[in-house]
């Protein structure tokens, strides 16, 4: 295996690369708000291409992020490849300067979506070059995330056999014991292989027929198939996040409480459950489509109500359980982890209300479901993220908290509450999502969550500044050969 010192290089590049474009995107995100509270005066044509990159960075940038944890932690128990977890991020970053051309330079505002065939047909918003650039930015992107999961899901296969026993099927059939289960990072990293494999398949196919589109308009595609595909994708993806940010639940409360997170069968298929359920809900974002087929609506509204279920109970019961009695020593970093439970939970709920077709064919094209979104994202994936960096800090460095890191840890919370609570208000008022212009009585909350977003923003200013003063601090130490090397604990 690389080296613990080589691992962590990657990892913390990936961390910081991460962090940092979030907490530029929180800026975005503020500026939008803002806006549609009257407090700015965006011109649309700018709202749309902040709308665009905010969603589509945020998203890029939890999920590199993540990986990192992933890779981090994967890499205890199986051979990952250094040089491909290098070239996942050179490529990342490749993609991301093109988005942002893409965005920024040639007015490109299609969203995060690209909706076919939006990115063709702008009305003259933005032309040719920028919905190239982000089309190809965005498969770029995409490549090296599949690259990262193909060389994880080989790892795996060649430490366990195949996936199905990184998923522990032999456990669940009774072919081995307990005792002999994949631990709770290589179920976690399985499933995840499994359903973004699926998922960037279906997104590059997507991106490669709508840049085609866009070369030449004569080669058309079916819009159905083309948005099947789109939030096959998108939905798939993005939840996978937290299936990897969990990996840092599990690690971290393990070493924190001095317990051993149990693995048994119930939560092997609870896993196995995800996997199926992960890969076949995203018809909840096609419930409005009355041109679906009847079946698969129904199928995403019973699965979605299923899927919030098998892996999010074992393991916030889980993490309650090791926690409980445990005498543990609570700081920024393991604090961060546990409300991210909380996060993930509450999130789930809403996202559950609008996966019902009557209320979701009111209910989904308002701001409820970024109200459900960065309840989840933010105070479940990203506070996963954030733990981990004060954890990884705390591992590798001599590093104390502040005073302001705890204050920080505090603002985070209550922000993102304030936050998602000001989405969900504004989604019960029937507040539509997407607009860049909003009446009267829709700017309340608006202005509230952009105030709501500035704490956030400064709090995760904080977790940044830390990370960086990390960074420097071990920079030192390995200098001054007072690095050790050794396999952590």
């Amino acid at each position: 295996m690389e080296s613990v010192k080589s691992r962590n290089n990657i990892v913390v590049s990936y961390l910081l690369i991460g962090g940092f474009t979030i907490l530029v995107m929180i800026i975005f995100g503020i500026l939008m708000l803002l806006s549609q509270g009257g407090v700015l005066d965006l011109s649309p044509s700018m709202f749309y291409q902040f709308l665009t990159i905010h969603g589509t960075g945020m998203v890029g940038a939890a999920a590199i992020a993540s990986a990192g944890i992933m890779g981090y932690f994967l890499s205890k128990y199986v051979n990952l490849s250094k040089n491909v977890m290098t070239l996942n991020l050179i490529l990342f970053l490749i993609g991301v300067v093109m988005v942002i051309i893409g965005v920024f330079s040639f007015e490109y505002a299609g969203s995060w979506t690209f909706l076919y065939p939006l990115p063709q047909l702008s009305a003259n918003a933005w032309g040719i070059v920028g919905a190239l650039l982000y089309l190809f930015g965005m498969l770029i992107l995409g490549a090296g995330f599949l690259l990262f999961y193909l060389d994880a899901g080989r790892a795996i296969m060649k430490h366990y056999g195949s996936l199905a026993k990184g998923l522990g099927w032999d456990v669940i059939s009774g072919k081995k014991t307990d005792d002999r289960a994949p631990s709770s990072t290589v179920v976690a990293s399985t499933m995840v292989i499994i359903v973004n494999v699926t998922a960037i398949t279906a997104g590059a196919t997507v991106l490669i027929m709508n840049a085609i589109h866009v070369i030449n308009p004569a080669f058309t595609v079916d819009p159905l198939l083309a948005k099947n595909l789109t939030y096959a994708f998108g939905h798939i993806f993005a939840n996978s996040i937290i299936y990897m940010g969990v990996i840092a639940v599990y690690e971290i409360l393990q070493e924190y409480t001095k317990r051993p997170w149990k693995i048994n069968k119930v939560f092997l298929i609870a896993w196995t459950m995800s996997t199926v359920f992960t890969l076949l809900i995203y018809t909840h974002h096609l419930l409005m489509d009355s041109v679906m087929p009847a079946w698969m609506l129904i199928m995403g509204q019973a699965l979605s109500y299923a899927n919030g279920l098998p892996v999010l109970v074992v393991t916030a019961y889980g993490a309650l359980m090791i926690v409980y009695k445990s005498g543990i020593r609570w700081d920024v970093g393991s604090g961060l982890i546990y409300v991210s439970m909380f996060g993930w939970v509450v999130g789930v709920v809403p996202a559950i209300v609008d996966a019902t077709i009557v209320v979701n064919q009111v209910m989904h094209n308002t701001k409820w479901v970024p109200g459900h979104f960065h309840m989840y994202m933010a105070l479940g994936a990203c506070a996963m993220i954030f733990g981990f960096m004060y954890y990884i800090a705390k591992q590798d460095s001599d590093i104390k908290t502040t005073i302001m890191d705890r204050f920080a840890f505090a603002g985070y919370t209550l922000s993102i509450l304030g936050l998602s609570g000001s989405l969900l208000v504004s989604g019960a008022l029937g507040t539509p999502r997407r607009w860049a212009s909003h009446l009267p009585e829709w700017m309340a909350p608006a202005v509230f969550g952009g105030i709501a977003g500035i704490l956030g923003m400064l709090s995760v200013a904080v977790f940044i500044v830390h990370f960086v003063r990390f960074i420097r601090r071990r920079k030192k130490m390995v200098s001054g050969n007072a690095f050790d090397d050794q396999q952590l604990a």
